[in-house]
């Protein structure tokens, strides 16, 4: 890097040379460098600086035929016409269907609310006792039924509350209640029967329990330990008397 001259320096910093300049040891430190060091440094907050909005110049930003995106601005032009209003009157009515399964979510006579009365009255629940005589089947279609009958009363609970009746609560949260007691000693009825299926598979797992050695003998009446009616006594008192009838007025 080339020094300025002596001269130059006199120049710049005025005065005598003799009294103004310093000693000639000290002269290598006034050499000023021709270009400035520069130095990599980073604010200590950028936010402002990144949320600055900037303006998108692509006109085209966000246009993609592959994700099916337009531009960002509406155009004056649309290729479809405007859908025009029908009135109530000139729509085509549809035939109502009066099997139709959401019918099953109101009452018997399809009222959107149904009376207090109409929610009393029911009966009590099923008990456990005469739920295990039932078949699955039939087990199956009791709990169902339940479910839609719990459907039905929430929606009539939803429709009063939205209509604030103000009546028929306490009736059918005691129905609700009433339909929940059945389906729980659905549920114990089917446990029990689980448990019972669980007992035999391990018993016979374990063989601790073994059916019969040769049950086709039972089918085909071998000689097995099988009962055997006693024979009729048909003596000739019995044969001889008359069997009795009725006196006819």
């Amino acid at each position: 890097m080339p020094s300025p001259s002596l001269a130059r320096l006199i120049q710049q910093h005025g005065g005598s040379p003799l009294v103004e300049l310093p000693p000639i040891f000290l002269a290598p430190t006034l050499q000023f460098p021709l270009t400035r060091p520069t130095f990599q440094c980073s604010k200590f907050s950028t936010t402002h600086a990144l949320a600055a909005k900037k303006k998108d110049l692509n006109k085209q930003r966000g246009v993609s035929a592959i994700h099916r995106t337009g531009p960002k601005n509406k155009l004056s032009v649309w290729k479809y016409p405007l859908p025009r209003p029908v009135a109530p009157k000139e729509l085509e009515k549809r035939p109502e269907n009066p099997d139709h399964g959401l019918w099953g979510f109101f009452h018997p006579d399809r009222k959107a609310i149904p009376t207090p009365e109409d929610e009393y009255a029911h009966g009590r629940a099923w008990t456990i006792q005469e739920l295990r005589d039932k078949s699955w089947d039939e087990l199956h279609k009791l709990y169902w039924l339940c479910v839609k009958e719990r459907n039905r009363i929430a929606t009539a609970n939803y429709e009063r509350q939205r209509l604030q009746a103000g009546f028929g609560e306490f009736e059918s949260d005691d129905r609700d209640k009433t339909v929940r007691v059945t389906q729980q000693c659905i549920k114990h009825v089917l446990r029990e029967r689980w448990n019972a299926w669980e007992d035999a598979r391990e018993l016979y797992e374990s063989g601790a329990y073994s059916p019969a050695e040769n049950p086709k003998n039972l089918r085909d009446g071998g000689d097995n330990d099988m009962y055997e009616p006693p024979p009729l006594d048909l003596g000739p008192e019995s044969q001889s008397k008359p069997e009795s009838k009725p006196e006819s007025n």
